[in-house]
C-alpha cells in the first residue's frame, strides 16, 4: 500500500489547473470545475488564528456518554481514580444507547439455561465466532448491572439522560460535552492522552491520562434509516493509528428500513425510541445476517421477511447458512429453545413481547415498529454488536497498547459472535464492560505516573486537528462522504460480496485515501468535525474490504458469492488489522481458541 500523502497544505501546478480548468486562468473557472470533481476553495468563516487552547488531566479518561461510558466513569470513579468523561453527544444521548430499549439480565433463579449451556448455545448459533469468556462475562453480571440501572430510574423514562446523570451527579463526576476526539496520544509505548476540540466554542482540548477508556461505540458510512448516522468509527481508527490492533471489520449488521420514507429515522423505529427500556431473558436466535440481503440480491428490493417476521414468503436457493437448530420456522417468538407445541404469539418471549411498538410487525413487514416491506442498507458499514474493535489481550478489555482499554462497541470482544445470537445483550454487554474496563483501567492507573506530553508532540497533533481549515482549496466533506456511500453501500459490495467487485471497491477507496483525504478542507469548527469522521470512515472501508478479501468462505454476517460454503480447515479465527512499521494496513489470524 503506498503511503499517505503529507498533511501540508495540497496546492495546484499550473499544469494541474489548466487542465481542470480548460485552460481559463481564473478562480471562478476553478470553482466552476469544483460542482464536478468535488475540489473547491475552501472559504473559513472563522480565522484559525483565534482557535483557544485547553489542558485537562485526570488519572481515568472515559470517551463516551452512553452506556458503556456511564458504566466506565462511575465504577473508575468507585474504584480510586480521579474520572473524567468526554463525550461528542450528551450524556445518555449519545450513539445507539438511546435507542436500546432491550437489556439482557441472565438470572440463574429463573433461567431455563445454566451459565454453561448458554454460552454453548451461543457458541453452536455463533458458527464458532464468539469467544466464550466474553459470553459468560455478560451472563455472569448483567444482572447487577440491571438492579444498578433500576435503582438510578433507568426504567422509568424513554429518555436516559435523567437516569445517567443521577449516579454521575452523586459521585461529582466530570463531564465536558460536545467534543470531538480526533486522537489518542501515546508516549514512551503507554498511552498518555487524547486530544480534540469542541463543537461549541473555538477550542482545541489537550486530555492528559495515565489511562483511556474508550466507549465510542461502532459506525457505519452514515446511512439513513437506523440510528448510527452520528458514529463513524472514530474510537477504533484512533487506536489503530496509534498501534492498536482491530477486528472483525467483515462482518455486516443487517438492519433493515422501511420502503415508505426509508431515509427516515424516527418515523421508522419510534416503536423504540418512544418506549420505556425493559428486560428479556436468555432467547438464542441467529439473527439479521446478510439472509435479508442474499433475498433481495436474487429476487430485487422490497423484500418481504426480516428480523421479527414469522418468515419470508418466497423461499429462494442458496445463500447464507443457518443452523437447523436456530431457524426461524422451528423458533415460534423468536426465542427459547426449539418449540413445536405452541403456535407464535404476542406474549411467548420469556419477558414479554419484543422491543418496538410491542407488536411484531405486519406480515412482511420489517424491524420491530415497522410495517411494510424491507429495504436494506440502513446500518450499512457497521458489524454486529461486539463483533468489531479493538482486540482485548486479556478478560479485561484491555488492548496491546498499555493503559488503553474499551467498551460496548468499541471493543472487538465477540461477546455473542458475529451473527445475532441474543436479544438484549448489547445494551447488557455495554454496561458490563464498562464496569470490568473501568476496574481494571483504575488498577492500573496505581502503577504509574502521569505521563508528560512532549510539546513536539502536542505542535504535531494541534496541527493535525486543524489541517483541514488551513487548506486554501480541497474537498468538502459531504462531498467524499457522498462519493464513499456510492462506493461502499451497493449490496454487490458491502452485503453480498465476491473478490473481482470488492478489488474494484478497494481501488477506488485507496484513491480517496491517497489524493482526497490528506486534501479534506473545513471552513468551520461543524465541518472540521465533519472532515474528521470522513477521514475515520475512509480508513473503515479500507478495512472492512481488506478483511472481507481475506476472509475466503462464508460464516454468520460474512457471505461471499465465490466461497459460498463455511470453510472449518482454514478459517477457524478471527481476522486482526494494525498498521505496519511502514504505515500500510496488515492483516493476522487468531484462532478462535486463542
Amino acid at each position: 500500500m503506498e503511503k499517505k500523502h503529507s498533511q501540508s497544505k495540497p496546492g495546484l501546478s499550473r499544469r494541474q489547473f489548466i487542465g481542470l480548468a480548460g485552460g481559463a486562468a481564473s478562480v471562478a473557472a476553478l470553482a466552476s470545475m469544483g460542482v464536478l470533481i468535488g475540489l473547491t476553495r475552501n472559504e473559513p468563516t472563522m480565522d484559525p488564528e483565534t482557535i483557544k487552547y485547553a489542558n485537562t488531566e485526570s488519572d481515568v479518561l472515559v470517551i463516551g456518554g452512553g452506556i458503556a461510558g456511564l458504566f466506565a466513569a462511575v465504577k473508575a470513579h468507585d474504584a480510586g481514580a480521579q474520572t473524567l468523561m468526554v463525550s461528542k453527544g450528551r450524556l445518555g444521548s449519545s450513539g445507539q444507547t438511546p435507542f436500546a430499549k432491550g437489556i439482557f439480565a441472565y438470572d440463574p433463579e429463573t433461567s431455563d439455561y445454566s451459565i454453561d449451556e448458554f454460552v454453548d448455545a451461543v457458541s453452536r448459533s455463533a458458527l464458532g465466532t464468539n469467544n466464550p469468556v466474553y459470553t459468560r462475562q455478560v451472563a455472569e453480571h448483567s444482572l447487577a448491572r440491571v438492579n444498578e440501572l433500576r435503582d438510578w430510574g433507568f426504567f422509568n423514562s424513554p429518555l436516559y439522560n435523567k437516569s445517567f446523570r443521577t449516579p454521575m451527579d452523586e459521585r461529582k463526576i466530570p463531564i465536558m460535552e460536545r467534543i470531538m476526539i480526533t486522537n489518542l496520544i501515546k508516549e514512551n509505548g503507554r498511552i498518555s492522552g487524547a486530544a480534540g476540540f469542541s463543537l461549541d466554542d473555538a477550542t482545541v482540548h489537550i486530555f492528559t491520562a495515565k489511562s483511556v477508556i474508550l466507549c465510542t461505540g461502532a459506525g457505519g458510512f452514515k446511512p439513513n434509516g437506523f440510528p448510527i448516522c452520528d458514529l463513524t468509527h472514530d474510537g477504533t481508527i484512533m487506536a489503530y493509528n496509534i498501534g492498536a490492533k482491530v477486528t472483525g471489520k467483515e462482518w455486516n449488521d443487517g438492519h433493515s428500513g422501511r420502503t415508505e420514507n426509508p431515509a427516515a429515522c424516527y418515523d421508522g423505529w419510534r416503536g423504540m425510541f418512544d418506549r420505556s427500556p425493559g428486560t428479556t431473558g436468555v432467547e438464542i436466535h441467529h439473527d439479521l445476517g446478510v439472509d435479508m440481503n442474499y433475498r433481495a440480491y436474487v429476487l430485487g428490493n422490497p423484500v418481504s421477511g426480516g428480523p421479527g417476521s414469522r418468515g419470508p414468503v418466497q423461499e429462494v436457493d442458496g445463500g447464507p447458512y443457518t443452523p437447523d437448530e436456530f431457524r426461524r420456522q422451528n423458533r415460534p417468538g423468536g426465542g427459547g429453545p426449539p418449540r413445536d407445541d405452541k403456535p407464535p404469539g404476542e406474549n411467548d418471549r420469556p419477558n414479554g413481547p419484543p422491543p418496538g411498538d410491542g407488536k411484531r410487525p405486519e406480515k412482511g413487514g420489517g424491524p420491530p415498529g415497522m410495517g411494510g416491506s424491507s429495504v436494506g442498507g440502513s446500518s450499512a458499514g457497521m458489524a454486529i454488536h461486539k463483533s468489531e474493535g479493538l482486540v482485548p489481550i486479556n478478560d479485561r478489555c484491555e488492548s496491546n497498547i498499555p493503559g488503553l482499554y474499551a467498551a460496548g462497541d468499541a471493543l472487538g470482544s465477540y461477546m455473542v459472535g458475529a451473527i445475532y445470537t441474543q436479544i438484549g445483550s448489547s445494551l447488557a454487554g455495554s454496561a458490563v464492560q464498562g464496569a470490568i474496563a473501568a476496574v481494571a483501567a483504575a488498577e492500573y492507573t496505581r502503577n504509574v505516573e502521569m505521563p508528560i506530553i512532549e510539546k513536539k508532540t502536542l505542535e504535531s497533533v494541534q496541527a493535525e486537528i486543524l489541517a483541514p481549515l488551513n487548506r486554501d482549496a480541497g474537498y468538502s466533506p459531504a462531498w467524499i462522504t457522498q462519493t464513499l456511500q456510492g462506493i461502499m453501500i451497493p449490496n454487490f459490495i458491502l452485503y453480498i460480496k465476491k473478490e473481482s467487485l470488492l478489488k474494484a471497491a478497494l481501488a477506488y477507496i485507496e484513491e480517496l485515501r491517497d489524493h482526497h483525504l490528506p486534501m479534506l478542507r473545513a471552513a468551520d469548527m461543524h465541518e472540521l468535525r465533519l472532515a474528521h469522521e470522513t477521514a475515520n470512515m475512509i480508513i473503515s472501508a479500507e478495512m472492512k474490504l481488506r478483511a472481507s478479501i481475506m476472509r475466503k468462505e462464508s460464516r454468520a454476517s460474512h457471505y461471499r458469492l465465490d466461497y459460498p460454503e463455511m470453510d472449518g480447515t482454514n478459517w477457524e479465527a478471527w481476522i486482526n488489522i494494525f498498521k505496519g512499521k511502514d504505515g500500510s494496513m496488515q492483516m493476522e489470524k487468531q484462532p478462535f481458541s486463542t
